[in-house]
Order: structure tokens, then C-alpha cells, then sequence
């Protein structure tokens, strides 16, 4: 017995000492092995880690078995979490404080995105008469779907220039080829949407670019500085009941972060499936170029980031304006501590 102890102990510093992590070593069982995600629109670049982590078998190798359901917008998946059908969701980070707000304990334990990676683009036919957001008054304006992040961006950018969040109809266009498609057909005026959809759109000289938060630089010129975008978020008491699986899913997430410091558009080209490209490779390593800029570096959120957004939130909703969450209860940043760490 104190053979296989101090074989045991042995080893341990031995992988320490080689890089490996101690959850490696003396590795310990998902309480929850089998678990459902849910997303909205998988194959926008915005949710790029989710596909790099699912792809590179980085989810396997912590043990874990996880169905991936796509929705049609991010309030979709948002919607699954609050009624049990997903365990955990891919999302945007301002839905954690909204439920926060409304008494629901929805965190956050991994930031994808540091910035929101949203572009918003006039039809092109437009562009004369549509130079800001301030003209988008009676407009039809193309997201992914209505309660989602590029909705609310859209409606940001509005209200910061003198108008109501009601002032343009927000039409839901889905993630992909028919998001390419509204605006072809101009059944949308404005357009606020994500790579590769916006870049697509872009080259083929479809649309004309306003406001672009792909960029650090348009992040700050829209909200003032940087915003947390796409997180892994759960509910509160799934932390608490699963903090194996919840610390296994952040090792996955933070693994294909790291991946995509240092990746190159080829290399997600090719990971990725075919439709994913929209039928133009090209194209989508472009896309990619300008987006790998977005993505997060550490996996955690700063607290001046997080306050941007909530910031926005209460200049866009009344019901947020008086309100006084605390922002550390939408984001557990332990797990993705950890797994930065390595331990």
C-alpha cells in the first residue's frame, strides 16, 4: 500500500513536471458524462470555439458525449436552457444578465468571444440615403432571429443615435444561405449578422458596412470598449451539481481557444464542414481572417468588459434600466481559471 502511494505520488510530480495536468494524472469521472448544448446558428463564425472543440475531439478526450442542438437564433437556445430540453448552451453573454435581472440564475463559466464580431450593413441600392444607424427609422433590419444578439445590436446602435428600439422591424433570417438570401431578394433594408454571412455579402457587393465590432477598434467606437460576446453559459445549480462535467467542458472550450490563437484560416477551413463556406472557400478564409481577431485570449471576461455590456443593456431596455445586478453572478470564472492553468 505505501508502494503504490509513493508510486502514485511519483508519477504525479512526473507528469507535473512534463506539462501535464493533474486532472490528466488522477483523472476524475464526469458526474454528467452525456450532456445536450444548445446553440444558435452553429456554423456562424461567432460560435467557431463550439465547432473547433467538437471537431478536434477535444470534448471526447475529456470524456464527455455531447449533442449539439442547433437552433435558429440565440433567444431559441436560451429558451431550451430555461425549459430543461439543453443542458448547457453556447450564447451570448448579455442573456446572463437579463435572466439575472429577472431573478433566474443563469451564469456564464467560459468567454468564446471579446467582441461581439457583429457587422451591420445597408443594401447597397441604400447606401446613399442610409449613412448611420440614425437612418434606419422605418427600416426592415435582417437578424438571426429577434431577441438574439444581432437584434439587440442593431437596436443599440439605434437608440444611441436618438431613436427608438421600435423605430425599424426586426426580421428573423436565420444563420446561413438564407440570411445570404434576404438580403439578395431585399426583403431586409439593414442587415446586422455574422461571418461568414456578413463577409459574403460583402464581397459580392451586396451591402455597404456601417458599424463592424469584428474589430477591438469598432467595438470600442459602438459601445465604448470591449464586450463579451458568445460564453458557454449553464444554470447556476448545474455548476454546483456537475462541477467535474462543468470543469471538463471548460478545458474543452479554453483547448480550442488556445487552438485558434494560433490557427490559420486554412486550418479552420479545413476542419469545419464544406457547407459551412456557403459554397465559396475563399470567401470564408477572408471571413475567418476577420474574425480571429474576436475571439477570446483567456476564456474570462474582465469585469470593465462585462460592465460595457450591461451598460448597453440599460441604455437599450427600459426594464434594465433601474435595475442593479451584480455582475459577478453572471460569470463563474473559476473553471475557466483552471483550465487556462492547466490544473
Amino acid at each position: 500500500m505505501i508502494f503504490t502511494r509513493r508510486a502514485a505520488l511519483a508519477a504525479l510530480a512526473l507528469s507535473t513536471a512534463l506539462g501535464f495536468a493533474p486532472q490528466a494524472a488522477l483523472a476524475q469521472n464526469a458526474e454528467k458524462p452525456k450532456l445536450t448544448l444548445g446553440v444558435g446558428g452553429k456554423q456562424l463564425l461567432y460560435y467557431l470555439p463550439l465547432t473547433v472543440a467538437e471537431k478536434k475531439g477535444f470534448f471526447k478526450e475529456q470524456g464527455l458525449d455531447v449533442e449539439i442542438n442547433d437552433f435558429g437564433g440565440g433567444a431559441k437556445s436560451l429558451q431550451a436552457l430555461v425549459g430543461g430540453s439543453v443542458d448547457v448552451v453556447t450564447g451570448a453573454y448579455e442573456h446572463t444578465i437579463r435572466m439575472q435581472a429577472k431573478g433566474q440564475d443563469i451564469r456564464a463559466v467560459v468567454e468564446l468571444g471579446r467582441f461581439p464580431g457583429i457587422t451591420i450593413a445597408v443594401r447597397k441600392d441604400l447606401a446613399d440615403k442610409v449613412k448611420s444607424a440614425a437612418d434606419f427609422k422605418g427600416l426592415k433590419i435582417g437578424v438571426t432571429a429577434p431577441g438574439s444578439s444581432t437584434a439587440l445590436t442593431a437596436q443599440y446602435a439605434m437608440v444611441k443615435a436618438g431613436l427608438k428600439a421600435t423605430d425599424a422591424a426586426i426580421i428573423g433570417v436565420g444563420a446561413g444561405a438564407s440570411a445570404v438570401a434576404a438580403m439578395k431578394q431585399k426583403q431586409v433594408d439593414i442587415i446586422s449578422h455574422l461571418d461568414p454571412v456578413t463577409s459574403k455579402l460583402e464581397a459580392d457587393g451586396d451591402v455597404v458596412s456601417l458599424i463592424d465590432t469584428r474589430t477591438e477598434a469598432g467595438t470600442k467606437a459602438l459601445f465604448g470598449g470591449s464586450n463579451p460576446a458568445a460564453v458557454l453559459y449553464l444554470k447556476g445549480d448545474f455548476a454546483t451539481k456537475n462541477p467535474v462535467t462543468t470543469q471538463k467542458l471548460a478545458n474543452a472550450f479554453v483547448k480550442a481557444l488556445k487552438w485558434l490563437e494560433t490557427a490559420k484560416p486554412d486550418d479552420v477551413a479545413d476542419l469545419v464542414p464544406a457547407e459551412y463556406h456557403l459554397g465559396d472557400k475563399p470567401l470564408y478564409l477572408q471571413a475567418v481572417k476577420n474574425s480571429l481577431e474576436s475571439y477570446s485570449r483567456t476564456g474570462v471576461s474582465s469585469p470593465e468588459a462585462m460592465k460595457s455590456m450591461y451598460d448597453a443593456l440599460k441604455l437599450l431596455d427600459p426594464e434594465l434600466a433601474s435595475s442593479n445586478v451584480d455582475l459577478k453572478t453572471t460569470f463563474i470564472d473559476t473553471f475557466a481559471k483552471k483550465a487556462a492553468a492547466g490544473s
